[in-house]
């Protein structure tokens, strides 16, 4: 869908987050399909699984018990292939306590440098039904961080794309073939053709 396509904003949704960086993607990608967005700095149990789609759709179902409105939660997770996947859906407390840093020590020595980013959002609408939307990146690790962002951006450069990490691209540039892009481009779709 291009800018010239887009539908007026007719619903806006709660998308449980505090990171600004994570609400500006999501509000920028769903603009595209008339759908506002806003914050919902609450805090939601997050359950501990492998699993990006177990931990957003839980995350979602609890919300909407608790607050009886529609609700977008999205995890994603950095899984570098020569760490067996490691941190995936951890990713958020290994960026937390060993940050980029840490990750690249854990890769000094290692040619193999295969990532996948991962995202699942999950939402509740409104009565209580849940579903849940993936998208996902192949990439490699570069050996030291490019540009300013948020997560692990900086260390992550897409196959698709021209040898720049997320963190060195503009936002239109990376959602267009990030994983968060891909999910929330299928939650999208859905939630038109479900509005009619």
């Amino acid at each position: 869908m291009t800018d010239s396509e887009k539908k007026p904003r007719t619903d806006i949704l709660s998308l449980a987050t505090k990171n600004p960086e994570k609400f500006k993607e999501v509000e920028f990608v769903l603009s595209k399909y008339g759908i506002g967005v806003r914050p919902l700095a609450v805090d939601r149990i997050e359950i501990q699984s492998d699993s990006l789609e177990v931990i957003a759709l839980f995350g979602a179902k609890d919300l909407f018990h608790r607050l009886k409105i529609p609700i977008l939660v999205e995890d994603a997770g950095l899984f570098i292939e020569s760490l067996n996947g490691f941190p995936g859906p951890y990713s958020s407390f290994v960026f937390k306590t060993l940050g980029i840093r840490g990750v690249l020590k854990l890769m000094e020595g290692i040619d193999r440098r295969d990532a996948i980013f991962r995202s699942a959002v999950a939402y509740c609408d409104e009565t209580g039904e849940a579903f849940v939307f993936k998208g996902e990146v192949k990439g490699l690790l570069v050996k030291e961080a490019r540009g300013k962002h948020w997560g692990f951006d900086p260390i992550f450069q897409p196959l698709e794309g021209d040898g720049r990490t997320f963190a060195e691209m503009g936002i239109e540039e990376k959602c267009a073939i990030s994983h968060r892009g891909r999910a929330l481009r299928a939650f999208g779709d859905f939630y038109r053709k479900s509005k009619g």
